[in-house]
């Protein structure tokens, strides 16, 4: 209690604080966290423990590579305690899934982003299970194309204006495996530990996405999608019922419905007409029922019939963009599939929402030092991955319960609207008044070193694998 009252003095005089009546209840919530994470640590969790702490706490951003974070006043341990975690700690991965869910804030909405954003190691070719992967910055031999490993992130998303989510898990996906089924299979375990409360949560995906293979793989799942499609496809409803005794094989498509054209447009089966302050007059329309003609070829090879997979299209038009732009406005077209029908209110809201999440791989990238590391093995990746995302939850936990540290250039704000940054400022002072779970160092002597005389060899070269089309 007496450190409880000393940080509430701390607050004050530092010109920050928290809501009123929420500021005990949200410190004991991130003490709660930060006990059952370090519970999550199976083996070295000391040193991956305060190498969390040296990724909030640290009064530099944290892209150095972990020897620099051991310089931190939270790691109380040698430099070569760092990759030493990284490489024979332990992480219950599973553990941490559900302390991640059962942290996901009550209050927002059961809607989530999906996106996969990859590890670049185009040079290390003594680390195994590396693909090839778009990249947007980088090139190789001219093309947007680097050799890493790639990572499939869930995270909650909130429908205030902020850039605030909550990751609720990250999986790797192996450059042989369907990205696809494997996204698939996340949103399905990830629905499971949400638990039931009544609500069907709905996913966002990107253009980047197969919504039809989403479909199907999700139907058995209760869930909804929602992904971004061209404004070049066409889909087709069910044909009319043929009159009794015609003979031939019955259609299986009707009316042809293209996107791009508006005379193929019949009249929606749902509208919505609603302003906004950033977008002005929001438009929009959904047609359900609809399917698209699938060709017997990759995924659908084989098959005697493709199958008829029906979902909802929906159009977004807005009178105008938050910035100007001298781009031309594009029509937004949207498929969605699931129980029961679209709610066209909560769909176009979600997916503007949606780039939440590239504002927080961004943060865990350019500030937490997420693909800083140069590790050799994925398994060490992983373990860096979970440390990063502890982190920003610890962050987000954090909201209002540090000073604004604002720059002297920077406009103040609420401070329970600090951005991510801010709050990283502001949260080495609050560390000191919530402790540590990590035990203090033992003396020891220096190990005896490898023999002398011994031969490492060279270690084994692992080419980035190629996936076939």
């Amino acid at each position: 209690m007496a450190a409880e009252g000393t940080w509430r003095s701390t607050q004050r005089a530092a010109g920050g604080g928290t809501h009123s009546g929420e500021g005990p209840a949200a410190l004991e919530a991130l003490r709660s966290f930060r006990g059952h994470l370090y519970g999550c640590l199976a083996r070295r969790a000391d040193a991956l423990f305060e190498l969390a702490d040296t990724l909030v706490a640290g009064h530099a951003a944290a892209t150095a590579p972990p020897p620099h974070l051991s310089l931190e006043p939270a790691f109380r341990r040698g430099w070569g305690s760092t990759y030493g975690a990284l490489s024979r700690g332990r992480i219950d991965e599973a553990a941490v899934r559900d302390l991640l869910a059962a942290t996901r804030p009550a209050a927002w909405p059961a809607v989530f982003a999906v996106d996969a954003s990859s590890w670049a190691r185009c040079d290390a070719e003594t680390s195994p299970e590396r693909g090839y992967y778009h990249h947007p910055s980088r090139h190789s031999a001219g093309q947007p194309i680097v050799a890493g490993w790639n990572y499939s992130w869930i995270a909650g998303l909130n429908w205030q204006a902020d850039s605030w989510t909550a990751p609720l898990d990250v999986r790797r996906i192996h450059p042989t495996e369907d990205a696809g089924r494997v996204t698939a299979d996340q949103v399905t375990a990830l629905v499971g530990r949400l638990g039931a409360d009544g609500s069907v949560p709905l996913f966002v995906f990107d253009a980047g996405y197969d919504p039809i293979a989403l479909s199907v793989d999700l139907a058995a799942t209760r869930a909804q999608i929602l992904v971004r499609i061209r404004s070049d496809r066409v889909f087709f409803p069910d044909p009319e019922a043929r009159p009794a005794g015609t003979r031939g094989r019955p259609r299986r498509h009707g009316e042809r419905f293209a996107c791009a054209d508006p005379a193929s447009w019949p009249a929606p089966d749902a509208a919505l007409r609603t302003t906004d302050a950033r977008y002005g007059r929001v438009e929009v329309e959904a047609w359900s029922g609809l399917h698209p003609r699938l060709a017997r070829r990759g995924r659908w090879t084989g098959d005697d019939g493709p199958p008829i997979v029906r979902g909802s299209v929906i159009r977004v038009a807005v009178e105008h963009l938050p910035k100007p732009t001298a781009r031309a406005m594009k029509t937004l077209w949207l498929w969605w599939s699931g129980p029961g029908a679209p709610d066209l209110d909560v769909c176009w809201r979600a997916y503007i929402h949606r780039f939440d999440i590239e504002h927080t791989l961004r943060f865990v990238k350019h500030t937490l030092g997420w693909t800083t590391p140069r590790v050799r093995l994925p398994e060490q990746a992983d373990r860096w991955t979970w440390l990063v995302v502890a982190a920003y939850t610890q962050l987000r936990l954090a909201r209002g319960l540090v000073a604004d540290c604002r720059l002297p250039w920077e406009p103040p704000r609420d401070p329970g609207r600090l951005s991510p940054t801010r709050v990283r400022r502001g949260f080495r002072r609050l560390v000191h008044f919530l402790g540590t779970p990590a035990r203090a160092p033992k003396p020891t002597k220096a190990g005896p070193g490898r023999p002398k005389g011994s031969l490492r060899g060279p270690a084994p070269r692992y080419p980035a694998i190629k996936k076939a089309a």
